[in-house]
């Protein structure tokens, strides 16, 4: 007779996919790992080539998972692959190609601070295009937010904006922001399949973009050939972005939403910058300047002022 398992001897995945608020955490940990491995191995790998790395690579690892779950949707597949390849293509090739190619030219911790303002801009969104009722006190905290993202991109200069002198990556940044913001509004129309599946066809668009984006932009697909010659850090940070933010960070975060709520896990987000300054700082060595501090915070004070809305208006 088989003996029940007991907690003391399950495999300590089983012990760690039951555990929602630290899921919550590491899912935006790995996230924002991400920007931190871009920017390490700048100017040593293409950011072409490191995207097209990224996605085959997180492709191929996620189909033997998938395999089963794609043959049980196989009708909805069929039906809604070009959807789910278009997710694909704007929420992980095209997202990922404007912030790779912004943390050549800026810092990372600029870029952590501007993917701060995402909860904001997701929500200005739904209500300008989907006219998702939203509290003035709410419109109010998206201002606020985007004005933090205008400081932080305008180094604490705001008249530099009239001027059009931004620096480019900075640019690049907001542009991938705005990509992933269309990303999230496109997820209401989500085909009803698991999420396994939806993430293989997804993934495969976006490997499909970013061999597309190699062969254009990136030096052509000659360049992979270059690949042997790469330091170890290049080949760790391969590894690192193919899997983690891929799709660790997805599993960890569907699991934490299935445990929780959507509603309580919708605040994680914002522990992505949190982390991509942190490691920036750490990591990097990069320094924080005084409007980095101010950009925060009124980032943050737009966060809390629409979060607090948004709930006094579900009471």
């Amino acid at each position: 007779m088989t003996k029940p398992q007991t907690i003391e001897n399950r495999g300590i995945t089983a012990r760690i996919l039951d555990q929602p608020y630290l899921l919550l955490v590491l899912a935006p940990l790995f996230w924002g790992g991400n920007v931190i491995a871009a920017k390490l191995v700048v100017g040593e790998i293409s950011p072409f080539l490191l995207l097209a790395c990224r996605c085959v690579l997180a492709t191929l690892f996620i189909l033997p998972f998938s395999w089963r779950h794609l043959r049980a949707d196989w009708v909805e597949v069929k039906r809604s692959w070009p959807v789910m390849m278009s997710n694909g293509i704007i929420g992980y090739a095209l997202f990922n190609a404007l912030l790779y190619v912004g943390l050549t030219m800026t810092t990372a911790v600029n870029s952590a601070i501007e993917q701060a303002s995402l909860p904001m801009l997701i929500l200005g969104a739904n209500f300008l295009i989907f006219r998702v009722r939203a509290r003035w006190l709410q419109i109010f905290g998206v201002l606020l937010a985007i004005f933090g993202v205008i400081l932080t991109a305008t180094h604490g200069d705001p008249s530099r904006l009239l001027r059009m002198d931004i620096n480019l990556g900075d640019g690049f940044v907001i542009l991938a922001c705005l990509a992933y913001t269309a990303y999230t509004l496109a997820l209401r129309f989500r085909p009803k399949v698991h999420v396994f599946s939806f993430m293989a066809v997804s993934f495969f668009g976006a490997a499909t973009a970013a061999v597309v984006m190699l062969a254009l932009f990136g030096g052509g697909l000659g360049t992979v050939a270059t690949l042997p010659q790469m330091s170890p850090t290049v080949w760790l940070v391969i590894a690192y972005v193919a899997t983690f933010p891929s799709m660790f960070s997805q599993i960890a975060y569907a699991r934490g939403v299935e445990l929780v709520g959507a509603n309580r896990a919708a605040p994680s987000h914002n522990l992505i910058p949190v982390f991509g300054t942190l490691g920036s700082v750490i990591i990097l060595g990069e320094h924080l300047e005084t409007y980095h501090f101010l950009a925060a915070a009124i980032i943050i004070t737009g966060i809390v002022l629409a979060e607090w809305a948004a709930r006094k208006s579900a009471a």
